[in-house]
C-alpha cells in the first residue's frame, strides 16, 4: 500500500479525465471534462492545472501525493518536448515543465496507450495474459505493449505505436507527415474524413455507425471499409508480435461489430490460418487510461 495519494490525468483529444486515489487505493474523486483542444495549448494546460488543483484541495494538508498524466503522444527523451501527439497543439511544447511550474509539484508524463495497457493488464480484461497489445481507438489511434505486467516503452518511447505505420503510401495525409497511416483508417477522425471525401457529407463516427446499421448505403460502405481496415491493421500486428491477448479501448472499442466481423477480418489478414488470439473489450471503460496514469505517477509502471 502506498503512503501517498495519487492523481491521474488522462489528457485525450476529446475528453480530459482526472482521478484521485487515496493512499489505500480508494477512489476519492473522478471528473471528466471536454478537452478544449480547439482553443489551443494554453487552454489545455490551464484545464489540466485546474483539475489537478481541485484534486489536491480534496486532500488533508499533510497527505503527500503524486501526479501522472497520460497524453496522446510522448516526451522526447533529449529535449523533454512533446512529439507525435494527435492533439497537435501539444507538439514541441514543454508540457511537463510547464505543468510543474504551474503546480509546483513533480509530474510524470507517459503515452496514453501505455497508461491504458498497464491498467487493463493489471486490473482489467487482460489480467491473465503475459504479452498484451493494448489498442486505443478514439479521436486518434495508439497502442501499447505490456509484458508480464511491465510496460515496454522502448529506447525511443514509441513501443506499440502502431497508429503511424503507413499501411497505404497513396492514402490520405496524416498529421505525422506520412500518408495512409493506421490512424487515418481506423480512428474516429480518420473514418469521418474518409466519409467526407467519399460523399461530401460531414458526419460524426457514431452517426456513420448508426446509419450503417439501419441500411444507409454510403454509411454501410464506409463502415465495412472500417472493419476491413481494422482486420488488416491488427492482423499485421498479430503477425509481428503474436501477443497472448489484444485489448481494445477508446470510444470505438464500444462498436460491437469489432468483436465479430472485425475478428473475422483479423483472422483473414493475420499470417496464420488458425489465429485464436483473444481480442478483448476493456472492462475499465473509458477510465482505464486515467488509472494507469495515476499508477505511473506513483512509479508503479516498471517500464522496460
Amino acid at each position: 500500500m502506498s503512503k501517498t495519494a495519487a492523481i491521474g490525468i488522462d489528457l485525450g483529444g476529446t475528453k480530459t479525465e482526472i482521478v484521485l486515489l487515496a493512499p489505500d487505493g480508494a477512489v476519492l474523486l473522478r471528473k471528466r471534462s471536454q478537452t478544449p483542444r480547439a482553443a489551443g495549448y494554453k487552454a489545455m494546460l490551464q484545464q489540466v492545472a485546474q483539475l489537478a488543483t481541485m484534486a489536491v484541495a480534496e486532500l488533508p494538508p499533510t497527505t503527500g501525493y503524486t501526479i501522472g498524466i497520460g497524453i496522446p503522444g510522448s516526451l522526447d527523451k533529449d529535449t523533454g518536448l512533446v512529439r507525435n501527439a494527435n492533439s497537435t497543439c501539444l507538439n514541441n511544447r514543454a508540457l511537463q515543465q510547464d505543468l510543474e511550474q504551474l503546480l509546483r509539484h513533480p509530474i510524470r508524463v507517459r503515452n496514453d496507450a501505455d497508461c491504458f495497457t498497464l491498467a487493463e493488464t493489471r486490473a482489467g480484461a487482460a489480467r491473465e495474459y503475459g504479452l498484451v497489445f493494448g489498442v486505443i481507438m478514439g479521436t486518434g489511434c495508439g497502442g501499447g505493449i505490456c509484458i508480464n505486467g511491465v510496460v515496454r516503452e522502448g529506447p525511443h518511447r514509441i513501443a506499440g505505436e502502431w497508429g503511424h505505420f503507413s499501411v497505404n503510401p497513396q492514402g490520405q495525409p496524416c498529421y505525422c507527415g506520412n500518408r495512409g497511416c493506421v490512424e487515418t483508417l481506423i480512428s474516429g477522425s480518420g473514418v469521418e474524413q474518409a466519409f467526407f471525401l467519399a460523399t461530401g457529407q460531414r458526419l460524426a463516427m457514431r452517426e456513420i455507425v448508426s446509419r450503417a446499421r439501419t441500411g444507409d448505403s454510403a454509411c454501410r460502405q464506409q463502415f465495412e471499409q472500417f472493419l476491413d481496415d481494422f482486420g488488416r491493421c491488427l492482423g499485421g500486428v498479430i503477425s509481428v508480435l503474436d501477443p497472448d491477448a489484444v485489448v481494445l479501448g477508446g470510444g470505438l472499442s464500444n462498436i460491437d461489430e469489432l468483436y465479430c466481423k472485425g475478428i473475422e477480418r483479423v483472422r483473414q489478414y493475420a499470417f496464420h490460418s488458425g489465429v485464436t488470439t483473444p481480442i478483448l473489450k476493456n472492462v475499465l471503460g473509458g477510465s482505464a487510461g486515467v488509472f494507469g496514469a495515476a499508477w505511473i505517477g506513483q512509479g508503479r509502471e516498471n517500464l522496460l
